[in-house]
Order: C-alpha cells, then sequence, then structure tokens
C-alpha cells in the first residue's frame, strides 16, 4: 500500500522484453534506501517488485496483465517515473490509501499555469466516472490529487510548485497516456450496496438464497 507522496523523480536506464512481460532497470537513490529485494515499489503509480537492490537503482518485472492495463508498456531508456516505497505502519498518510493497483488509462489534455502552480486536465475512460467526485481522491501516475473540477469526459487537478517540479507531470505533453487509480473506499462501498441489494431481495423473496444468487451469476 501507498499513500501517493512521490518520493523521487527516478529514469528509466533499461527495458528488456521477457516474453510478454519486461524486466525494467530505473535509476533511483531515495528509494533504494533500506528496500530489499522483495519489497514493494509503485512506478508511475503501479506497484511492482523490487530486484537487484543497489544503491542507485533497482530493476523490476512487468507483467503482460500489467502492460495491458498500465503505461509502462511505453517506458524507455531515459523515461522519468514517479517513485514511492510501500507504506509502513509509522508512514504519515499524507495522500490518501493507494494500492498501486491502476484502474485504467487517462489522457494527459493540458497544464494551464498559474503563476507557479499549475491546472493540469485530465481525460478519463467512461468506466471510472462512477469513482470520481468533485474534491474527492485520484491517483495519477502514482501521485495522491484532488478533484478539483470535473466534468463527463474529464476531470481538472490543482498541482503545486513542489509537486510539479518533483513528479513527471511536468514531461507531459498532449496526448500522453497517464495511469488512473480511483479511490478504493468508493469501489468498496459500490460493492457493498450492489451485494446487500441482492441480499435483501434475496430474504424478501421466498425460495431465493444467496446460493441460488450466485448460481445465477450474482456473485
Amino acid at each position: 500500500m501507498f499513500t501517493g507522496i512521490i518520493e523521487e523523480l527516478g529514469r528509466v536506464r533499461g527495458v528488456e522484453r521477457r516474453g510478454e512481460g519486461v524486466r525494467m532497470t530505473v535509476e533511483a537513490r531515495t528509494v533504494t534506501e533500506g528496500t530489499r529485494e522483495g519489497d514493494s515499489i509503485s512506478v508511475n503509480g503501479v506497484c511492482l517488485t523490487a530486484l537487484e537492490v543497489g544503491r542507485d537503482s533497482f530493476a523490476a518485472d512487468g507483467s503482460r496483465e500489467t502492460l495491458q492495463r498500465s503505461t509502462l508498456g511505453s517506458l524507455r531508456a531515459g523515461s522519468p517515473v514517479n517513485l514511492e516505497r510501500a507504506v509502513t505502519p509509522a508512514t504519515r498518510l499524507g495522500g490518501h490509501i493507494v494500492q498501486g493497483h491502476v484502474d485504467g488509462r487517462g489522457r494527459f489534455l493540458s497544464a494551464e499555469e498559474h503563476g507557479g502552480s499549475w491546472t493540469v486536465r485530465i481525460s478519463y475512460p467512461p468506466e471510472l466516472a462512477r469513482y470520481l467526485v468533485f474534491k474527492g481522491s485520484v491517483t495519477v501516475e502514482g501521485i495522491s490529487l484532488t478533484v478539483a473540477a470535473l466534468s463527463d469526459d474529464y476531470f481538472e487537478i490543482a498541482v503545486i510548485p513542489k509537486t510539479w517540479a518533483l513528479t513527471n507531470l511536468s514531461h507531459l505533453r498532449a496526448g500522453d497516456a497517464v495511469n488512473l487509480e480511483v479511490d478504493i473506499i468508493a469501489k468498496y462501498v459500490e460493492r457493498i450496496l450492489a451485494v446487500g441489494g441482492r441480499a435483501g431481495a434475496a430474504a424478501q423473496t421466498p425460495g431465493l438464497t444467496l446460493e441460488k444468487l450466485a448460481d445465477l451469476g450474482y456473485k
């Protein structure tokens, strides 16, 4: 689990194809401190397992599913990447609960400067619309951000100078794909309401049990 507070802007040193997946090597100095092989590191919002950890780099494997779901497949040598180590029980939750499980890919549309701060506009796929709310949390490229404006096909985020300088947002160009993760709490609430509604229907219908609902495909 992560908080969406980026610790370091690293760079991809190299990408090696391995079957339908990849192994990438990332240059980093902050997130390698105290990290052991097998620990989790968020790379542009994707939870990856650190391998071959050194003082200034680590490696990580990306599966076919990860490459299809996220933007990691487009990374090349020299690509800037947002990095964060997994939280510990003593970590301050400065952002929000982030799993590092990408829900979909959006598009970087524009960035408008306002005296050092920025308003960034991101498009999102329709299936994520129900999880986005005004002033709610969203993760873009692993960064915990607040929805400052919301329309039917894009949202805007306000980016302070430190975040702009410390992350890869300043390297994005119009049309670039970005990793999106919605608030996990919204997904749990949706699931609870859906299952609760079916359970209520079963209780009010003689002979209709949860087991029978499961047989009918309601899981």
